[in-house]
């Protein structure tokens, strides 16, 4: 049973993958953590489209879904984009063995919020849940590295963005929630939210993820180390 977060919620998971030795370790592991409750487990995309709906129509909609790529019926980028599009508040984080510049690319366009590879430690895993849930994104740091060169957005769109969603944009690239942002900002939380998705329309990007991205390539923040 999992255990209260200090707020008192819990971070509901549903796993993705065909290997089900994969998908039962991972259950196994976040079975444990703190905060942490698994609601299902998929063995393809389709079928985790099928789950979701089921949970949702329980009250048990996931926070947070770990998303395999290569599978059988409905791979993870599509199963990815279709997750976003009917379920926009549930975030999703890619665990695969693929390094693909492309690959990884196709994800983040879904809408992924994070990537992880499948070496990752298991702490890192949690931590991905955990930031994703918290709107924050989490990269694998060699992924993160080579996609700083390759996502391309014209740089005369950074002219289209006021003074202040440059400043909502660097807090974005640093990793910051929405309610600290609004803080920081002296802003309400929807305000933030709303400034995000202004400049996620202004850019031509569909994450958080891609937004910091482009910031640290165009020299408004400096890449993490």
């Amino acid at each position: 049973m999992a255990l209260d977060t200090p707020d008192g919620d819990v971070l509901r998971v549903l796993i993705v993958d065909d290997h089900r030795v994969v998908r039962a370790g991972l259950v196994a592991f976040l079975g444990t953590e703190e905060g942490i409750e698994v609601v299902g487990d998929a063995a393809d995309g389709r079928a985790a489209l099928e789950q979701i709906a089921v949970l949702e129509g329980q009250g048990m909609l996931p926070d947070v879904v770990l998303m395999d790529l290569r599978m059988p019926r409905l791979d993870g980028v599509g199963a990815t984009r279709e997750v976003k599009s009917r379920w926009p508040a549930v975030e999703v984080v890619v665990v695969t063995s693929f390094t693909e510049t492309e690959t990884v690319r196709a994800a983040l366009e879904a809408g992924a919020s994070g990537y992880l590879l499948k070496d990752a430690a298991a702490e890192e895993v949690a931590a991905a849940v955990r930031a994703a849930a918290a709107g924050q994104m989490h990269l694998d740091p060699a992924i993160a590295k080579a996609l700083t060169t390759s996502l391309r957005t014209p740089r005369s769109a950074a002219d289209e963005l006021t003074t202040r969603e440059r400043e909502v944009l660097v807090l974005v690239a640093t990793g910051v929630t929405n309610r600290e942002i609004g803080r920081r900002l002296g802003v309400a939380e929807r305000t933030a939210r709303t400034h995000v998705s202004n400049i996620l329309g202004k850019l031509g990007l569909s994450s958080r993820t891609q937004a910091a991205l482009w910031a640290v390539r165009e020299g408004l923040v400096e890449e993490s180390t």
